[in-house]
């Protein structure tokens, strides 16, 4: 199911990097921002990941709150957080049901591998309603000048 802006946010539970479950629902009141990211430690999505996080200052001023998701192991997660001093939590969609839910499932083969998040980024209102949606072609990031013109709007 590919969702689009005004469908509301599925519900989701992902592995954080403490092994404790990230829900939408916990952050009830907030605007959520989804980047969704194919895999840790490759360059696009250390870049997409590490451009989030240097525009924390600026989704905080705007009652947001960034939110990484992959397939990636939450052990994974923890090193690649840590070793880019990322400061949002990193969810783990090992069993690939948030990224299914949000239709961003990549079920194709690429270099032999499949089953991996498309890069992608969703605002979540603090209603949970999808105010921006964008799933890339991999290769370029998300628009972040798209993401703060959202946030600004709500």
């Amino acid at each position: 199911m590919k969702l689009k802006v005004g469908d509301k946010a599925p519900d989701f539970s992902l592995v954080g990097i403490d092994l404790r479950e990230i829900k939408l629902r916990d952050f009830k009141g907030k605007n959520v921002i989804l980047h969704f990211f194919p895999l840790a430690f490759t360059s696009v999505c250390t870049q997409q990941l590490c451009t989030a996080n240097g525009e924390e200052n600026d989704y905080a001023s705007l009652n947001a709150s960034v939110i990484g998701v992959s397939v990636d192991s939450p052990f994974v997660l923890e090193k690649f957080g840590g070793e880019n001093n990322l400061n949002f939590p990193l969810g783990s969609d090992f069993n690939r049901k948030v990224s299914k839910d949000y239709g961003v499932l990549f079920d194709g083969d690429f270099v032999g591998m499949t089953h991996f998040s498309m890069r992608s980024a969703f605002v979540i209102d603090k209603k949970g309603i999808i105010r921006y949606a964008e799933v890339t072609d991999g290769k370029t990031l998300p628009s972040f000048e798209n993401i703060k013109s959202t946030l600004t709007g709500l």
